[in-house]
């Protein structure tokens, strides 16, 4: 584990899915000879590639990226994990004397990266074991234990999202206190960076026609074909990676279920329901400066950018 950093500046660029604060971190990140650290929490996962988004192989030459492909597709890797990786990073990064600019839209990672999480218990395999059958069994059923044990978690929590429901249950059951109690009393208080955090503002009109596009796009660079490999290889629907947006709708369509221009519209839709839950989230956050999208938005932010790396 990394050595204790003292406060170390760092510039965090978020916002909302296919908002294009990618493609500003990179144009900044070449601008400053800098590395960029995704916080993006399926990101994390090998072989989930088309439809999450990742960098390509040409915007990983242009700049080096952390936090890509750290964990199978079957394999968890929570806020805590990243928070610790991240950290290493960037304290190897500062040995070097190159910045590194963090950019993601998986709220919870960046605040675990900012802020620390509050101390909760391990996985309890066989509870999670036991959630996913009844799950699978009566759909909805662990949105519904959460609400009846932590109203405020359930609150925040989409029905669909699987591995965060298991994990407030889990803490909740556990230790006979809601998780969301856990968190407030932390108060994501632990802190050895002075952040300066961007997010690009866009319309709820021009983010809804942006994710439509993207879906095409992903559907055209073979996203279908993507989680067709990922099904030849084994993997199953309750794996971690398959909690990607998108995933299961397409094994859905693979083996028999919707036609393409169904699942398609499905995904659209979920992804606009995800931008919605990140626009709540992102609002609550005094600490966030939005900035509107322009072509020179990158060179137009660049020298205040620097100035602030270099603490001037």
């Amino acid at each position: 584990m990394a050595a204790p950093m003292s406060r170390m500046r760092l510039l965090c660029i978020t916002g909302l899915t296919a908002s294009g604060k990618s493609g500003l971190a990179l144009q900044l990140a070449e601008s400053l000879g800098a590395e960029l650290l995704s916080v993006d929490s399926m990101q994390v996962h090998r072989g989930l590639d088309i439809g999450t988004a990742k960098a390509s192989a040409a915007e990983r030459a242009r700049v080096h990226h952390h936090g890509l492909d750290l964990v199978g597709p079957d394999e968890r890797f929570s806020a805590g994990e990243f928070s610790t990786y991240a950290r290493g990073v960037l304290e190897e990064a500062r040995g070097r004397g190159v910045p590194v600019l963090a950019v993601g839209g998986t709220g919870l990672y960046l605040r675990a990266l900012l802020h620390g999480l509050a101390p909760m218990p391990p996985a309890d395999e066989a509870l999670r074991a036991t959630l996913r059958r009844d799950e699978d069994a009566r759909p909805g059923s662990m949105h519904a234990r959460l609400k009846g044990i932590d109203p405020a978690s359930a609150a925040r929590i989409a029905p669909g999202d699987r591995v965060r429901l298991e994990r407030a249950i889990e803490v909740t059951e556990g230790t006979g206190r809601p998780m969301s109690d856990w968190q407030s009393e932390h108060a994501f208080s632990d802190s050895p960076f002075e952040p300066r955090v961007f997010a690009l503002r866009r319309s709820r009109e021009d983010v809804r026609e942006r994710i439509a596009l993207r879906v095409d796009a992903m559907f055209e660079a073979g996203w279908v074909d993507e989680v067709r490999r990922l099904l030849a290889g084994g993997l199953t629907l309750d794996a971690p990676g398959m909690a990607a947006i998108g995933y299961r709708d397409i094994a859905d369509h693979l083996t028999g279920g919707a036609d393409e221009a169904v699942t398609r519209d499905r995904i659209v839709t979920a992804t606009r329901r995800f931008a919605k839950r990140q626009a709540t989230w992102f609002n609550r956050q005094p600490s966030i400066r939005w900035v509107d999208p322009r072509p020179d938005l990158a060179a137009a932010l660049l020298p205040e950018v620097r100035a602030f790396l270099e603490g001037s």
